[in-house]
């Protein structure tokens, strides 16, 4: 039995026209090709679903089937991953006992690159790569570079760079007329620089999501973005403190003294941003109804550390307050601060804790 498999990466079908995939049946294709076209006319995903039931209707000295497999809109590891998913669907709806044999129609590269994943499913006799004639012609050239340069996504990628590089020798001749300083072209050339490293990586979904969070903390009322921007600035404090501490205590520092001073300064003010993190985050959870007595062992457990590592860099910076026993009490103070605070709230935990007594009423 030959299956002819069309593929969709990008799932356009799904997108556009909400039809449920995979969709197989010469029928049932041919209504989402239309319903495609009705939605996008010129989406090239039509041409392959329309292929796909020329082929059907074409050949005739063996059985076949035709289905339409889609992955994501991204286009990924995801879309390869749910393509191969919707194959095994395909072929379990299958009721045939002939080896199933699969011929393959895309719209170009991108889609084949999914071949492997289908391979691995069923034996490909061939692809087919449905390509529009007009699309080869040198009058339509101006047609595509119109519709490239429309889809959102790509004009960002290609616009965005291209204005900014067009913009450097005016800016530049403009910083030179008002008497601005030079670096002015190594300023935008530094923007540039970071567009495309934050395209190339795709930390813009990272960004939004992290806009977003903000935007719900700012108004869900959550006390976490407070604390988190006063930990912040309390970190900033400390490394000031540090490099102030470096200063005054070492004319010549070597790396390790140089360390050993700065850890001195700031630990105090790193600890207090650690704990007033701690702290709102802990509000956070005792008001969204999820509180555990455990998450209290976080600021205990910073606070330990600090101890520790307090003692440490004044031992090894030889303070005059801090001889062997400073340092055998602050490690010792630290050990037992956060042995306590674990053994605690293990022990409220265990008697006072809301899963517990709903186990105890059932």
């Amino acid at each position: 039995m030959l299956l002819i498999l069309c593929v969709d990466l990008d799932d356009d079908l799904g997108r556009k026209t909400g039809f449920e995939t995979p969709v197989v049946g010469r029928d049932a294709v041919e209504d989402a090709a239309v319903a495609l076209a009705t939605a996008d006319p010129e989406d090239s995903d039509v041409n392959v679903c329309f292929e796909g039931v020329h082929l059907h209707d074409r050949i005739d000295d063996e059985s076949v089937e035709v289905a339409v497999v889609t992955g994501t809109a991204k286009a990924d590891v995801s879309a390869n991953r749910k393509v191969g998913d919707e194959v095994d669907t395909v072929l379990a709806s299958l009721s045939t006992g002939e080896d199933v044999r699969a011929l393959v129609v895309t719209d170009g590269a991108q889609d084949e690159s999914v071949l492997p994943v289908i391979r691995s499913r069923v034996p490909i006799d061939g692809v087919r790569r449905v390509v529009v004639r007009q699309a080869q012609d040198l009058e339509s050239m101006y047609y595509t570079f119109k519709q490239v340069l429309d889809d959102p996504e790509t004009r960002g990628t290609i616009l965005i760079p291209l204005g900014i590089l067009l913009l450097i020798y005016p800016v530049a001749i403009v910083a030179d007329y008002v008497g601005l300083p030079g670096s002015t072209f190594g300023v935008i050339s530094a923007l540039l620089g970071l567009y495309v490293l934050f395209r190339g990586l795709g930390l813009e979904d990272a960004i939004d999501d992290t806009i977003e969070r903000l935007r719900v903390g700012l108004f869900g009322g959550r006390v976490q973005l407070i604390t988190w921007v006063v930990a912040a600035a309390l970190s900033a404090v400390g490394v000031a403190a540090g490099m102030e501490t470096v200063d005054d205590l070492l004319a010549d520092p070597e790396a390790l003294t140089a360390t050993t001073a700065f850890v001195y300064g700031a630990v105090q003010w790193v600890a207090a941003a650690g704990i007033v993190a701690a702290l709102g985050r802990i509000t956070d959870e005792y008001l969204a109804g999820s509180f555990r007595w455990r998450y209290l062992n976080a600021p205990f457990y910073v606070l330990a550390i600090a101890v520790v590592l307090h003692g440490l860099s004044a031992f090894f910076l030889t303070r005059p307050e801090a001889g062997l026993s400073y340092l055998a009490i602050t490690l010792t103070a630290g050990t037992l601060l956060g042995l306590a605070s674990t053994l605690a709230f293990a022990v409220v935990e265990q008697h006072y804790s809301p899963d517990r007594d709903s186990e105890v009423v059932g």
